[in-house]
């Protein structure tokens, strides 16, 4: 098996990350991870903030943020640009984060929270904090599945190049955002995500994004991952839908029952 991502290590983006943990070398593996011995990695990263992927000012609340889209803008479509400008005014319900609804690829990634590597012979496993989710990357060279198939996190099929990890994924839903600006996509997006470690904390992580239906052509994100450097860190809970509904239950003009 070829071992890149390492030990078991830990590391955060930066001081302004505090509310993030990670995960260390007696974390709990998720359900569906072989009890075997591997070779795990734990990251986080900063999260884009209100203004997305594309660079932004500071406001109340929001810091300022270089931009990761490379180029500096994303290529839409006329009538699906109108459609982003809309989800953006009505971002605070419309944004499937905030019905607690799996995130999608790549969006996962650079949310707050960080996730754990776990690299085996025939696959990779990557693990969530955000609602405990779970990506499986096939590394046995089959194909990705007939489809359309509607997923939330899409289907990963994964290759080496050298030490980066390629990882291609397809069979997505339309149902969420890459950002909380309203940046969206279709059911036909296509993602290919390359993990390149650039030195014993540090990784490069760069997105491929396609979708016929609303962009003009490919286009490309990449920023750094860090590993966590706390002691005996892990990942905890982060029960989104049932803090949702705790907040929810008792509000008389609730829409998330209807």
């Amino acid at each position: 098996m070829r071992e890149v991502f390492g030990e078991t290590l830990s590391g955060r983006i930066g001081p302004w990350t505090c509310v993030d943990r990670g995960t260390g070398a007696n974390a709990r593996r998720g359900p569906g991870v072989d009890d075997v011995t591997v070779r795990s990695s734990a990251y986080t990263r900063r999260p884009p903030g209100l203004a997305g992927h594309l660079a932004h000012s500071g406001r109340l609340g929001v810091p300022a943020g270089p931009g990761v889209v490379e180029g500096g803008a994303i290529p839409y479509q006329p009538a699906a640009l109108a459609k982003k400008k809309d989800n953006f005014e009505k971002r605070e319900t419309l944004d499937p984060e905030s019905q607690c609804w799996l995130p999608g690829v790549p969006r996962i990634t650079y949310m707050p929270g960080p996730f754990q590597i776990v690299q085996q012979a025939e696959r990779v496993t990557i693990l969530y904090e955000y609602r405990s989710a779970i990506r499986y990357v096939y590394m046995n060279g089959n194909p990705h599945p007939k489809g359309p198939i509607d997923w939330w996190m899409g289907d990963s099929r994964g290759r080496w190049e050298g030490n980066t990890l390629v990882v291609d994924v397809v069979h997505f839903n339309e149902d969420t955002w890459f950002d909380r600006a309203g940046n969206f996509h279709s059911d036909a997006l296509h993602v290919v995500e390359r993990y390149t470690p650039t030195s014993p904390f540090h990784m490069l992580y760069e997105a491929t994004i396609e979708d016929p239906k609303v962009f003009t052509r490919p286009w490309k994100i990449s920023m750094p991952l860090y590993r966590r450097q706390e002691k005996d860190i892990e990942l905890l809970d982060y029960a989104c839908p049932g803090y949702l509904l705790e907040r929810e239950w008792e509000n008389p003009t609730s829409t998330y029952f209807r």
